[in-house]
């Protein structure tokens, strides 16, 4: 009966929060409280769900704090100049910015913490996406699908999971599998590529067509007169900035309209088309965004220190000799203390990001209700239990490979902790009496960290979705399937050169 209501709660939550019936923090309250009563939980449902709560509560205080530091960082412009010099080589094209958004991903989750990642990855790439017009989905999954494939190098939770729980070296996991954890980030930048082309063509569809300019070897964004034409806003304001504009010398689109007060856009080129420049290199296009190069928040004369702060913190991140919420809490006290000297300004700034804060949090706790009620249930045990029983023994020799298919599903709907240190040993364990090592266990058991990265149990990813503004159903719509498909590419990898074995 508890594998039955474990698994028809999981299908119910996702169903419901991928369309868009409750949203997920609704969902990760009511459906599992309600499967938890008939699951006989009772009264002492209450502190199934505080057990969990509490076990989450460092990580809600991280996420508190990292948001708070990282949300000055971006106000007083410590991550303007990276923004700029992703123009420069990304320039305007879709393609160039969603691959861009792959590479830097790559490099910052090499630190192993996908909330410092996607906070940095979405500081750095969102603006450029709204000046552009382009689906904020699309950096969540190529976000997505690129940290949760490095997910598997040695000092990431996983491989130190399955290295605890069998006793055995995370080099001896991760080496190995460094073939099929390039096969996985290469299968990562094709979907990125395709995703690019296809922003491409959507915006191509919306009036913007890109064309070459030979003699400069620059792209332009050219919007024609035919698109000027369609566009209501953009045919009302063409007496005084021509049917469009591009508000940035990297082409940035303003599609629709161009402001009358907007020095920079000219009109010229063929087919009364408007291009612009701007000069100051920052773009009036990030304006209203969270890189306004106006905005009143900005401390140029302060961007050495800050840069050396958040080197600091990141240093200590990585040698964790800090807890890390206390660590993200002491950088936000002395960013606020130098940045923002007087109180009044301290208080706006931290009013600032209450709304992230308080949504991401929020998100937090609410997982904790599932997590604590099918552990406390035994949902977890029972599903763990049953699935170790149904494999045939005729299947024995492929205990590897079924651990890596298993690892899919498994790491999505439960937690790390919860596969790595309760199923992992067991399956480790059936499949030594058909000549399987643990090591090829291991890392046939991280296969799945693709899909994993983007379950709600994961906080990174609420986090993620969070500040890109996207609903997490739309984010699994598009990443569900490309994440599969690199779990199961990496698996195949592994199995081809022979270091997740048959017995």
């Amino acid at each position: 009966m508890l594998v039955i209501l474990g698994f028809a709660m999981i299908l119910v939550f996702m169903t419901l929060i991928m369309t868009k019936r409750l949203s997920p923090i609704l969902a990760l309250i009511l459906v599992p409280t309600i499967f938890g009563l008939f699951a006989g939980a009772g009264l002492g449902i209450g502190d199934m769900v505080m057990d969990a709560i509490a076990s989450m509560s460092s990580t809600a205080a991280l996420l508190l704090f990292a948001i708070i530091y990282f949300g000055i960082m971006i106000d007083v412009g410590l991550f303007d100049k990276l923004v700029e010099f992703i123009l420069k080589v990304a320039g305007n094209d879709p393609v160039r910015v969603v691959l861009g958004t792959a590479l830097l991903t790559g490099a910052v989750s090499l630190d192993g913490d996908g909330s410092t990642t996607f906070i940095v990855v979405t500081a750095a790439m969102l603006p450029i996406y709204q000046r552009l017009e382009m689906s904020p989905v699309v950096l969540t999954c190529v976000a997505g699908l690129i940290n949760g494939t490095l997910n598997i190098v040695p000092w990431g939770g996983p491989t130190a999971r399955a290295s605890s729980a069998l006793q055995i070296d995370a080099n001896e996991i991760f080496v190995p599998m460094v073939p099929s954890l390039v096969a996985g980030l290469l299968v990562c930048l094709v979907f990125a590529y395709v995703l690019g082309i296809s922003e491409r063509r959507r915006l191509t569809k919306n009036g913007v067509a890109w064309v070459e300019d030979r003699k400069s070897n620059r792209r332009k964004d050219l919007v024609g007169a035919v698109a000027g034409a369609t566009s209501g806003t953009a045919a009302s304001s063409s007496a005084t900035t021509g049917s469009s504009a591009t508000t940035s010398g990297h082409g940035a689109v303003n599609s629709g309209a161009a402001s009358a007060n907007d020095d920079t856009a000219t009109e010229s080129g063929p087919g009364n088309a408007d291009y612009a420049t701007d000069t100051s290199g920052s773009g009036t296009g990030l304006s209203n965004t969270a890189l306004d190069p106006n905005r009143a928040t900005l401390r140029p004369k302060l961007f050495w220190f800050n840069l050396a702060l958040t080197v600091a913190v990141m240093v200590l991140l990585i040698v964790d000799i800090l807890p890390l919420p206390y660590l993200f809490m002491i950088g936000t006290v002395i960013a606020l203390m130098v940045n923002f000297p007087k109180m009044k300004d301290q208080q706006e700034e931290l009013a600032s990001h209450a709304t992230a804060i308080i949504s991401v949090v929020a998100m937090v706790m609410a997982a904790g209700v599932l997590t604590g009620i099918m552990s406390g249930t035994g949902m977890v045990d029972a599903m763990a239990e049953w699935l170790v029983e149904v494999i045939p023994n005729s299947m024995g020799p492929y205990m590897a490979v079924i651990t890596g298919l298993l690892s899919i599903p498994m790491t999505f709907f439960m937690s790390n902790d919860a596969f790595y240190f309760g199923i992992l040993p067991v399956l480790a364990e059936t499949a030594s009496h058909f000549g399987i090592s643990a090591a090829d266990m291991a890392r046939a058991s991280i296969t799945g960290q693709p899909v994993h990265m983007q379950s709600p149990l994961v906080p990174a990813i609420l986090l993620l979705v969070s500040l890109s503004g996207v609903e997490l159903g739309d984010h699994h719509k598009k990443v569900l399937w490309r994440a599969l498909i690199v779990a199961l590419v990496m698996l195949a990898v592994g199995v081809a050169i022979g270091v997740i074995g048959i017995g």
